[in-house]
């Protein structure tokens, strides 16, 4: 277990869209020193429950969040919290890669920009460069930052998102199946830039590959329809789970 307190706690948590229960009482903490993946089959609600983490179901129309998040102890749904703030301290990266139709530095740079974490322009050049340093693109892209980002093959488009997501300086990373439209190189790209970064902030994967949540992961959580079947440190849900409906779907039966 971790030392510190948990980054995220999610307690009771429900959401509908529209009539649909998508998720149903779902209680988990997200530590700041660990890897936490959510695996279960499709439709099963990880990544619904993944975009409560940072308010992106406010963007859909028919979703209703009930329950309480908390990002540090403040309630992230509370009506005082910035939810621009918010999705700065905690970044998204998506399953398909979405670089914005812009100059790969334009990409890392617009973040910090827009939230005034530069004072000059060489510092904002310090920040481009760090933040493609940490998400294993610089030497790639080193002499080509005005290039544009839509440019770069999917897996670098991934890393360049990655960079994205880290240059405005997030607590915490939620990462959507990041690797599921990219081919096995890119994958394991990604994949050593999680246990790269692991530590420095908290970060939980969506995966629907199991090799993939027990390779980068320290805790996995299982959901099935809407329901967390079963939470802990990762080699246990893997070797030994307590629940028959994890057993079963770890070993194939379903999913």
């Amino acid at each position: 277990m971790s030392n510190h307190p948990p980054k995220i706690t999610a307690t009771h948590v429900n959401v509908w869209y529209g009539a649909k229960k998508a998720i149903d009482d779902v209680s988990i903490d997200i530590d700041q020193d660990s890897v936490t993946a959510l695996i279960g089959p499709s439709g099963c609600g990880k990544s619904t429950f993944l975009r409560t983490l940072n308010r992106m179901n406010d963007t859909v129309a028919n979703a209703r969040v009930q329950g309480d998040i908390r990002l540090d102890g403040e309630d992230i749904y509370s009506p005082d919290m910035d939810v621009v703030q918010l999705r700065a301290r905690v970044g998204m990266v998506f399953q398909k890669p979405n670089p914005f139709p812009k100059s790969i530095y334009e990409n890392v740079a617009y973040g910090p920009r827009i939230h005034g974490l530069a004072s000059s322009r060489s510092e904002l050049e310090g920040i481009v460069q760090t933040s493609l340093k940490r998400a294993g693109l610089w030497e790639e892209v080193k002499d080509r930052l005005s290039d544009s980002g839509t440019a770069l093959s999917g897996g670098q488009q991934q890393r360049l998102c990655i960079a994205r997501a880290i240059a405005v300086d997030p607590e915490v990373i939620l990462m959507d199946e990041p690797c599921s439209a990219l081919d096995p190189i890119a994958t394991a790209k990604i994949e050593e830039l999680i246990h790269a970064l692991k530590g420095r902030y908290a970060i939980a994967i969506v995966t629907h590959n199991m090799q993939q949540a027990a390779r980068v992961s320290q805790r996995t959580a299982f959901f099935h329809l809407g329901q967390l079947v079963e939470y802990g440190a990762t080699t246990e849900i893997f070797t030994n789970p307590r629940e028959e409906r994890t057993r079963d779907y770890i070993t194939g039966r379903y999913g």
